[in-house]
This record gives structure tokens, C-alpha cells and sequence, in this order.
């Protein structure tokens, strides 16, 4: 079976989460399956490696676990984008709107250099306010949006079109 069956298989909706209406793709039974997630990184390593990205930027939680994989794989630095409040030093905060609420992002002030080509990697595309607000808070320290990686793109919420603004390269291993 190939990666990308093997991925949809893996992904599991929980029916009315995080409110009633929403069907949530949870993506933690793929985390069980090393070789599976070994599979994946292999896969997005291979459409970034040639493209000069300097850093991954992973956005708070599940963002942060393929991203850290795939910088480690492309030698690069991984920078996190938290929730409001959680990250140590100084920040660059940038607020949005969500499908079900509101939400406050923030990154450290040093942490992407002036001019370096960044790939934002979540989980999940639903609506794309998580990822522009990550986009901005890139654009906002001097970085370059080279791409967006998604395990999931949910293409019935339109969230790509938000995000063509700040660069065309918007993967999905799996669309739904």
C-alpha cells in the first residue's frame, strides 16, 4: 500500500469535535505507526529539498510534529509559532479570527533572520487563519513564505485561497 492510502486510512474522525457540527480529522493514530511516519517526512522531504528553504516554521501542536521532522531531515532550523503566553522570550503576537473563536499567535522576535525562505507546515487546512496568521508573523520579522505543507487539506473550507497571497506552493499530502 502506498503512503498516501495508508495515511487516510490512519486519519480517524471524531464526530462533533472541538463543538457540535464539526467532524475533527485526528491525525494521532498515524503516530503510532513509526515507519508510516517515516513515510511522510520522506515524502515532503523530497518537495522541499531542492527549493532553498532556510527554516520550517511549525505552528502550536500538531504542527510541530511532522515540522520538527522535516527540518531535522532538511539540516534546517525549526522555528515554533505558539498560542498566546507560551513561549519564554520576547514575541511577535498577531491575532485572527477562527471557524469556532479567536486565537492569539505569537513568535520569538529573533527567531527567523531578515530574507530567509520559509516553509509553514501545520497538520490540518481548514479555513487558513491559522496559517495566514503564521504567514504574517513571518512577513512581520522579515521572512519569506516559500510554501505552506499540510498533512490534510479540507478543500470544501476554501482555506488555499487565503493563503495564495503570500505564496503559490500550498501541499497537501491528502485532500478531502
Amino acid at each position: 500500500m502506498d503512503t498516501i492510502k495508508k495515511l487516510s486510512a490512519k486519519i480517524r474522525d471524531v464526530k462533533d469535535f472541538p463543538k457540535p457540527g464539526i467532524v475533527f480529522k485526528d491525525i494521532t493514530p498515524i503516530l503510532s505507526d513509526s515507519e508510516l511516519c517515516k513515510e511522510i517526512t520522506q515524502l515532503m522531504v523530497e518537495r522541499y529539498k531542492s527549493q532553498n528553504i532556510d527554516a520550517v516554521v511549525g505552528i502550536e501542536s500538531r504542527g510541530f510534529l511532522f515540522g520538527m521532522l522535516l527540518a531535522y531531515e532538511l539540516n534546517i532550523p525549526f522555528v515554533p509559532i505558539r498560542k498566546a503566553g507560551k513561549l519564554p522570550f520576547r514575541t511577535v503576537k498577531h491575532s485572527y479570527e477562527l471557524e469556532y473563536g479567536s486565537a492569539t499567535m505569537e513568535i520569538h522576535e529573533d527567531a527567523i533572520q531578515k530574507g530567509w525562505n520559509v516553509i509553514i507546515h501545520d497538520d490540518l487546512l481548514a479555513t487558513g487563519g491559522t496559517a495566514e496568521a503564521a504567514a504574517q508573523l513571518v512577513n512581520a520579522l522579515g521572512g519569506n513564505v516559500k510554501g505552506f505543507s499540510f498533512l490534510i487539506d479540507l478543500t470544501f473550507l476554501k482555506g488555499k485561497e487565503m493563503l495564495t497571497k503570500y505564496s503559490p506552493n500550498i501541499d497537501a499530502l491528502i485532500s478531502y
